[in-house]
């Protein structure tokens, strides 16, 4: 008896999860749902496959790094395209653009494009599964830079993720020979591990300092003001990076690359303007689960892709998979979701 008892909870537990889910998903119509589901999908696909191409870029003869930090907010008008509907059909007036605003967009969009531009050296001497997970560390620059900055709280199930995360990037600093690309020299490696962990601080940065516009200038965040902000900054970021590619010589450059590329010119072309496609979505995907759902659900989603990218560079670029590797990506989903708990608790707190 004590045993059929024991094993009736379990499937009570399953019961009572089940019915809440039910009743959940009866609370919105099945167009939020379905949007839900586009945003999420547009996030778990379109980001890896976006970390992907900037790779496959550099894996099949590319050499810029300018150009493949562009490809990052080249597609800023993807964006704002969907802004003109929400104008017209939703009656919505476009946010007024104080001086103080326009400051503010053009920092974040200077230092999106420097982020950028680091984040395209990591991918130019790291393998991408590697960069991903180095990447990853930007969570825990996030919670620091808001604890300091935006003054937002820090529990122990924040700290705990800062600690492990940071214990998986020493993991793979640990075991950084294992998996250097044939040609990619010692030194090389060394800037791509160090400028993707400077990226990733950079890009905790601009996430506080976006929270901070939030808080201090805008005071809300309804859909079509985030997306204002990502048009805005993209566009700023683009403008830099533009001038950062004439200075450079690298549109000129472009023609060159394109005849040397492995499979041709259609094939340079293809890869350069899916990954601003991809980039794009990705953008636009995460907006949206932010809006539709939580940070809760995001960071979930984006604790999810950094396997999926992971495995799909192992799939793809038969990128080396050491047990070390194994062990970071392990401990770093871990960190993940200690965050996302300890995030979850004090939202239902509150």
């Amino acid at each position: 008896m004590e045993a059929t008892g024991s094993t009736s909870l379990p499937k009570n537990k399953v019961a009572e999860l089940a019915s809440l889910a039910l009743e959940t998903y009866k609370k919105k119509p099945l167009s939020y749902w379905l949007l839900l589901s586009l945003s999420s999908s547009a996030m778990l696909v379109a980001f890896p496959a976006s970390s992907l191409l900037s790779r496959l870029y550099y894996a099949n003869g590319g050499k810029s790094k300018w150009i493949i930090s562009w490809t990052a907010v080249a597609g800023w008008p993807l964006t704002a395209l969907f802004l003109i509907p929400m104008y017209i059909c939703g009656k919505i007036s476009p946010t007024p653009l104080s001086l103080k605003l326009s400051v503010w967009y053009i920092v974040l969009g200077f230092l999106s494009a420097v982020d950028n531009l680091m984040y395209a050296w990591a991918y130019a001497y790291l393998p991408a599964s590697t960069a991903s997970l180095l990447a990853s560390s930007s969570l825990v620059f996030s919670a620091l830079f808001g604890y300091f900055i935006v003054k937002n709280k820090l529990n122990l199930s924040s700290i705990n993720a800062i600690v492990i995360i940071a214990a998986g990037t020493v993991i793979i600093a640990l075991d950084s020979e294992s998996d250097r690309y044939e040609g990619i020299t010692g030194t090389q490696y060394s800037l791509g591990f160090i400028w993707d962990i400077v990226g990733s601080a950079l890009h905790g940065l601009i996430f506080a300092l976006s929270e901070l516009v939030f808080v201090k200038i805008l005071g809300k965040r309804s859909f079509h003001v985030v997306l204002e902000q990502q048009v805005m900054v993209s566009f700023a970021g683009f403008i830099f990076t533009t001038i950062g590619l004439i200075v450079n010589n690298d549109f000129q450059g472009m023609r060159t690359e394109a005849s040397s590329f492995k499979h041709g010119e259609v094939s340079y072309a293809l890869v350069l303007a899916w990954a601003t496609i991809t980039f794009q979505l990705g953008i636009l995907g995460g907006t949206a689960v932010l809006f539709l759902a939580s940070t809760v659900l995001a960071g979930v989603l984006n604790a999810v892709r950094v396997p999926l990218t992971s495995i799909a560079a192992v799939i793809l670029f038969h990128d080396p998979m050491s047990g070390f590797k194994i062990l970071s990506l392990i401990i770093t989903v871990w960190g993940f979701g200690s965050y996302i708990v300890g995030h979850s608790s004090k939202s239902e707190a509150t």
